[in-house]
Formats: structure tokens, C-alpha cells, sequence
């Protein structure tokens, strides 16, 4: 196999009928040159460039990477891997960080790991003292392994003490980890990749699956090949490869899912689509639940939504009348001003219908990134290890023993701190210490011009850990080599709760550590220490790390007890809790319609979902809700920007299947790179028509917070959209130069999908945009038809 895989992302077809079994299909790809019998041996992991987690091998020769295969056996792909999985690898060859690099007289010069910790320890140790643990703030990626991200919740949370912790999973997935708690008690997907297999329909809710799934889509769309295809519903501004295999397609516009949301909850109740024994036992506030979209009907959300209410009644009679629904929700709800409500209200069309732990009827609140469970779960973000409670007692009892702490070192007496409040305190000073490991802020946040003004600043000391030179470590103080995939073993956490263990295959380049082991170094060099003086955190190796964590999990509805590395090994995915009584892991969760919303188990105690507010725990135990999942939602209200004579269309922004967030790694893949080589922005041809744009145009999208220039897509977006694809970093097309600091009241995910834009042509371009025409971003006529030479 050589590059055809850019061109037929999701392979040859395989179809299977509902309740048989996904037939294996292994895709294999090895660098020029390289056969088989050059292969010296197969490592065993799986990918980590979207959030699928596809079992695979990476090829070994020479003491280098040289290709990957499939693993038939994995649960999770049955040996299919996407463009990025078969051509990625490649770019952890080129182009790597070798060496600690320090700032001298303004700019960054190599130095040696002895100076560079020095730098970090000094700084660290001079802030604790003399302004304590607030100073100090973490803010790390959806990328790591769970052994990273456990080790530094311990120093983070445990040796230093400081509630500023976040992952860039709060731009991906924090809307996920908050329906779930809020619907349900808990973090934790309830459903499983094998309802695909047996579902009779699938709701794709603000998700391109197609391109930041594609093996995922591989899977649907060998289902909606098969003899007895399920029923598709695609809800999406743009007409992506989903919108075009759907039954139903509502292209939205963006900013208005709730409404949509409402109005489909409302057609389920008003036309009896309601499972009411399963209601009755399971659940609390459906009362209020029926008040709230009494009125939401499907004329009213019309209006808003700009689709016809026609649709949307079809929308939901598939949904009522269907016997096994899987819905998958993504960026397109999460990235949001009423994401958390949106969510869940897709939670509560499945609880409405009884459509939970069973297959074909499951719930999958996607991640955007391969980690971002282990982030979350973890407790390297804002939450505590083991999904649990920051503000029950017992729950902060539990760590401060596992930890041999005091109890009153674990910050736990507010809310912990997302990565905006981060951000908002290093800009005023009182964070005076911001590690970043794995990520690249200065592209993928929002409102670059203030994100690089923050980071560049004095005000704060900045450390980045990173495996390439992006556009956030030529702001940092000190920068860190860090060893990448495949150059460390490890386990990570895809969608479905499905844990992985990833081997060592390589060295790292140069003198590139992993992050553990840098992490694990700059604790020791601190001193952190428990109460009897033992070095905090208690390991050195990626396997005690491990151990540790599953001792952390134990009892914790995320429990990896039972899972060993020998295990993960052998089997390849397996998915959490795994425990003495569940030793092949399981399936689904909430199977006997019992949640984790007991007083004593739950995560949080929920939130008001308009404004945000607390719901406090005398008020949740007050409700009994005693294990049952809670029905609840919000009002719709307008997005923080809408449309007007200056700045008149919507800009959204997204992913492209040939790369992954800022090109760090996918844009020094040969093969992926030349699919996608350079920024575009696209509009819809009545926009087109009206502003005198042609296809290749240059155009400029100007918004409140700055402007960028990109050749121009006529494309399949709806009228009235903009789309921008957020991978490039240049402060010339940066999409999140025009995207806004406002963001969901619960999970704090910024609106990433909603900006007032206008735009205005340039000059002419010099040929057709630089977009794929193999995905959403296709033209809407031939290039040949464009009128162009």
C-alpha cells in the first residue's frame, strides 16, 4: 500500500448485517523501500491520532520506525487504520527537539537538562515560597498516557497543591465529561463501538465522523452498505460525507443546537415516544423536563434553526420509533455557548426512550482527542482522580490516604480552575509558574493576539515540554525534549473506555525524555514528600505508575483493577471497569438502569445548566435522586455573537481528516500534508454569487477580534457560514485569530463553532484553494466549471 489511502480514506467495503460480526479488514502501510521481511520486529499499541485508539503494530528496522498494521484482533478496528494512522508516524522523524532550550538576551538557546531544571526549580521553589501553591498552574494535553497524567496530578495536586490544572481537553471533550456528570452522575461513555453493529438508526449530532473518526465511519458506513441499513439523522451546518449517506440531514446554524435539541424532546413527549416504566424507576425531573419544551415545537425551532420544521418532525419519529438508537455528539454541540444543555438533551432522548445498556442503544459523547479520557479521569484536569466528588469529604479522605497527605493539602474548597481562569490569571500575574506539556495554545486556543500576549509576557515564568518547536515553546522561558508515541510505553483510554498499552518501540531522539520520567525528575529536585517523608509521588517507572493509578481507580466507576500491562499485551483493547468480577472488562454501563448519582458515588452535584451555578450538596441530596439519572435542560438564548450589517455571516471552525490540532506531527507526513498543505477558508455559493467570489479567491474574514487572508472554497456549507479549519498556526490564517472568549457555563468549553464574521475578496487567487475535494471540504462544481485557466 503506498498513498492511496489519501484518496480512499475509509478503504474497500466490508459490509455486515445488523448483530453479526464486524468482518476484519487489515490495512498495513510500510515506508519506500521497506517489505516485510525487512521488518526486524512488531511493537504492539495502538494509534493516538484521533480518538478512536485502533490496536495496531509499528514496524521496527534499524532501531527506527518504518511502518504500522492493524490488529485484527483489536476490538476496537479489527485491523483498520485511517490516513493518519497508516502516514503519520512519519513525522515524528523530521524535525524533532533534541536538546533543552532556555531564554537568554530574548531568545532561545540549547543548554543542557542540568541548567534547564535548575531554571524551572528555582523559579518554582521562589514562587511557593513567597506567594504559595496558587502561583503555580498545569496545563497539559489530551495526548498523554495515563501514567503521565496520574504522576502529575499527585505533584500537582498533592506535593504542590494547586487547584490550576487543565488539559486542552476543555477545547475538545469538557462538554462530554459534563453531561455525563450531570445526566448521569459520572464521567464515562455508557455505550460501546459494538451498538454500531446492531443499532436500527444513528444520530450524528454536530459530529463528522467521516473525518475525525475515519475508522469509526468505516464501521457505520459498512453498516449502511449491509442488506438492513440503520437509519442515519446527520445534524451539521456543512454537508459533510455524513450528510450525504443521511435519512435526514438538519444543517443547523451554528449556535442554535439547543433549540433543535428542545423542539426534539418536546416531538417525543407531545407524540407519546416515551418509554414511561423505564421514566418512572429511573430517572428524576421529567415534570420539569415536559414544562420546559412544552412550547419548543418543531415551527418554533424552524425559525431558529433555519431548517424546515418538516425535517426535524422526521428527525424525531426516527428516533421514537426506533428500537435500538445510537447517537455520537462532538465539537459541533461541545464547542458551544449552551453546549452542556444541548448534550444533555441528547442524553435525555435516550433516557426518554430507555435506549441505554443494551445493544444497539447507547450513548457515545465523543472525545476530540485520543487521551482526553485519561485526562479527565485521571485527575490532571480540573477534577479529582477516579471521577470523584472535589467536594465530598470522603472522596478527598480517600486520595489524602492513598497519598499519605494531609487532607487540607488537596485543594478542594472552590471549584477547580479551567484552563480559562488559567489563562486569565497568568495575564494578571497571580500565576506567576504555567507548565504546558503536549499542546500548542498559541494556535489552538482562542483569540490568539491575547493568548500570545499572555504567554510571551513577564508577568509569567512559562515551561513547555513538547516533542517539536511550535509556535508555543518560541514563547516559553524553557522547553523541554519529550519523548512521543511509540518512544515510551504507556496505556491511554479511546471513546468507548476501551485501555490500551502502547510499547516502546524506538528511542527518543536526542536526549528527549518522557513526560513521566521529566515530571517525575522535577519532583525530586522539589523534595515533595508525604507525611513520613517518602519521595510524593511514590514511583519511578511507567509500570508502578500504573499500578498506582489502578489502586486510585479501585471501587471508582472507572476501575482498572483487574487490568495488568501482560494483559493489555496479550489482548489488546480492553474496556474499563475491569475488575475481579468484570476480568474481560465491560461493555456497557448502567445495563441494570442504576446511575451514579447516589450521594455517596457521584462526581459533582450538578449544575443549574443557563447560568452555571452550583446546585450545592444539601440541595442534591434533598432531591433523592438515589441512583436514578436526572432529566435536565436549559431555555434556548442566542449565541454571544450574531450576525449584523458589519459583521453579517457565522464563521465555524474545524477539523480536516489529513491532520491532526496544529500540524505538529501530520504536516511532516509527506503524504498528509500535500492532501492538505495550506489554509483555506469556505464559503457557500449564494455567498459566493453575492460577494463576487470566485473559487481560489483570496479573501479576508474579518471578525471583532482581527482579520486573516485564505484562497477561497466554494463548498457545501450552508448559506450564511464560514468554515475554517483551525490546524494552521501562521498569525496571517490562523482560524482562532477571529474566534471569541466566551464559553458554556458548566463545562467552560469555548465557543469555538460561533463568531460574526464578514468577509470581502482580496484579489484573485492562483488556482483552486488548497482544500481536500475528497471530504466535506469538496467544491460544489468541478474546478473545470470554476471558469478558471
Amino acid at each position: 500500500m503506498s498513498s492511496e489511502r489519501v484518496v480512499d480514506i475509509w478503504g474497500p467495503r466490508t459490509p455486515f448485517t445488523s448483530g453479526t460480526s464486524w468482518p476484519r479488514r487489515v490495512d498495513q502501510y510500510l515506508a519506500d523501500g521497506v517489505t516485510e521481511a525487512d521488518v526486524e520486529e512488531w511493537v504492539r499499541g495502538a494509534c493516538l491520532l484521533c480518538s478512536n485508539g485502533c490496536g495496531l503494530e509499528v514496524a521496527v528496522k534499524d532501531g527506527q520506525m518504518v511502518g504500522v498494521r492493524g490488529r485484527a484482533e483489536d476490538r476496537v478496528n479489527h485491523g483498520r487504520l485511517g490516513p493518519k494512522g497508516l502516514y503519520g508516524w512519519q513525522g515524528q522523524q523530521h524535525d524533532r527537539l533534541t536538546t533543552p532550550l532556555i531564554r537568554e538576551g530574548g531568545r532561545l538557546v540549547e543548554t543542557d537538562w542540568e541548567t534547564a531544571m535548575a531554571a524551572v526549580v528555582e523559579r518554582s521553589r521562589s514562587l511557593l515560597e513567597t506567594k504559595g501553591p496558587l502561583s503555580h498552574a498545569f496545563y497539559t494535553s489530551g495526548q498523554l498516557m495515563v501514567e503521565e497524567y496520574y504522576t502529575l496530578c499527585v505533584i500537582g495536586k498533592a506535593g504542590i497543591g494547586t487547584p490550576h490544572m487543565d488539559g486542552n481537553t476543555r477545547l475538545c471533550t469538557a462538554t462530554a465529561a459534563s453531561a455525563f456528570q450531570e445526566s448521569f452522575g459520572s464521567d464515562g461513555q455508557p455505550g460501546s463501538y459494538t451498538d454500531v453493529d446492531s443499532c436500527d438508526a444513528l444520530f450524528l449530532f454536530g459530529h463528522n465522523v467521516a473525518e475525525t473518526q475515519s475508522v469509526l465511519w468505516t464501521r457505520m458506513l459498512d453498516r449502511l452498505d449491509a442488506a438492513d441499513p440503520p437509519r442515519l439523522v446527520c445534524v451539521d451546518p456543512r454537508r459533510t460525507k455524513v450528510a450525504e449517506r443521511a435519512t435526514v440531514h438538519l444543517p443547523v446554524r451554528n449556535g442554535t443546537n439547543l433549540a433543535l435539541m428542545n423542539a426534539l424532546v418536546h416531538e417525543l413527549i407531545a407524540r407519546g415516544w416515551v418509554n414511561e416504566d423505564y421514566v418512572r424507576a429511573h430517572t428524576v425531573g421529567f415534570d420539569a423536563l415536559d414544562r420546559l419544551t412544552r412550547d419548543a415545537t418543531p415551527e418554533w425551532a424552524a425559525e431558529i434553526c433555519g431548517v424546515p420544521a418538516r425535517d426535524i418532525r422526521a428527525a424525531a419519529e426516527i428516533f421514537g420509533t426506533g428500537e435500538r438508537v445510537v447517537s455520537t455528539c462532538s465539537m459541533g454541540f461541545y464547542q458551544s455557548h449552551q453546549a452542556t444543555a444541548a448534550s444533555c438533551q441528547v442524553n435525555n432522548l435516550h433516557l426518554l426512550r430507555g435506549m441505554l445498556g443494551r445493544p444497539g442503544a447507547g450513548i457515545l459523547q465523543m472525545n476530540g482527542q485520543p487521551s482526553a479520557e485519561n485526562n479527565r479521569e485521571a485527575g490532571c484536569g480540573p477534577a479529582l482522580p477516579g471521577f470523584r466528588n472535589w467536594d465530598n469529604p470522603d472522596h478527598v479522605r480517600e486520595l489524602a490516604d492513598l497519598w499519605n497527605v494531609d487532607p487540607l493539602v488537596i485543594p478542594h474548597w472552590s471549584a477547580p480552575t479551567d484552563a480559562n481562569a488559567i489563562l486569565r490569571f497568568a495575564e494578571q500575574g497571580s500565576i506567576g509558574f504555567l507548565w504546558i506539556a503536549g499542546t500548542n495554545p498559541a494556535v489552538s486556543q482562542t483569540d490568539l493576539a491575547r493568548t500570545r500576549r499572555i504567554l510571551s509576557g513577564d508577568q509569567c515564568f512559562v515551561v513547555v515540554s513538547d516533542g517539536y518547536r511550535t509556535e508555543t515553546t518560541e514563547l516559553a522561558d524553557v522547553v523541554l525534549p519529550a519523548a512521543l508515541w511509540a518512544e515510551k510505553t504507556g496505556t491511554f483510554t479511546n471513546v468507548d473506555r476501551t485501555v490500551h498499552l502502547q510499547e516502546k518501540a524506538v528511542e527518543p531522539p536526542g536526549q528527549a525524555r518522557g513526560d513521566q520520567a521529566i515530571w517525575t525528575d522535577y519532583a525530586r529536585r522539589m523534595g515533595f514528600a508525604d507525611k513520613d517523608g517518602h519521595p510524593l509521588p511514590a514511583w519511578d517507572t511507567p509500570e508502578q505508575a500504573f499500578e498506582a493509578w489502578k489502586a486510585a481507580s479501585a471501587g471508582r466507576p472507572c476501575d482498572y483493577s483487574g487490568l495488568t500491562y501482560r494483559k493489555l499485551h496479550d489482548v489488546g483493547g480492553v474496556q474499563w471497569p475491569c475488575t475481579r468480577d468484570a476480568p474481560d472488562g465491560t461493555e456497557r454501563l448502567f445495563t441494570d438502569g442504576v446511575f451514579n448519582t447516589a450521594d455517596e458515588r457521584c462526581e459533582t452535584y450538578g449544575h443549574h445548566l443557563a447560568t452555571g451555578a452550583p446546585v450545592g450538596e444539601t440541595a442534591y441530596r434533598a432531591r433523592r435522586v438515589d441512583g436514578r439519572a436526572i432529566l435536565k435542560t436549559a431555555a434556548y438564548d442566542h449565541p454571544y455573537e450574531v450576525p449584523d450589517e458589519t459583521y453579517p455571516l457565522r464563521l465555524t471552525t474545524g477539523r480536516t481528516v489529513y491532520h491532526w490540532h496544529t500540524r505538529t506531527k501530520t504536516k511532516r507526513s509527506r503524504q498528509l500534508n500535500e492532501a492538505a498543505p495550506a489554509m483555506w477558508v469556505e464559503v457557500s455559493q449564494p455567498d459566493a454569487q453575492r460577494l463576487g467570489i470566485a473559487e481560489g479567491d483570496v479573501v479576508r474574514v474579518t471578525s471583532r477580534r482581527g482579520s486573516i487572508e485564505a484562497p477561497a472554497r466554494i463548498s457545501h456549507v450552508r448559506e450564511g457560514v464560514v468554515f475554517a479549519p483551525w490546524h494552521y498556526g501562521d498569525p496571517e490564517t490562523a482560524a482562532n485569530e477571529l474566534t471569541l472568549n466566551g464559553w458554556d457555563p458548566v463545562s467552560k468549553q469555548p465557543e469555538l463553532k460561533v463568531a460574526a464574521v464578514s468577509v470581502t475578496r482580496i484579489r484573485p487567487g492562483d488556482g483552486p484553494a488548497p482544500a481536500p475535494t475528497t471530504t466535506a471540504s469538496a467544491p460544489v462544481r468541478p474546478f473545470a466549471d470554476t471558469g478558471r485557466e
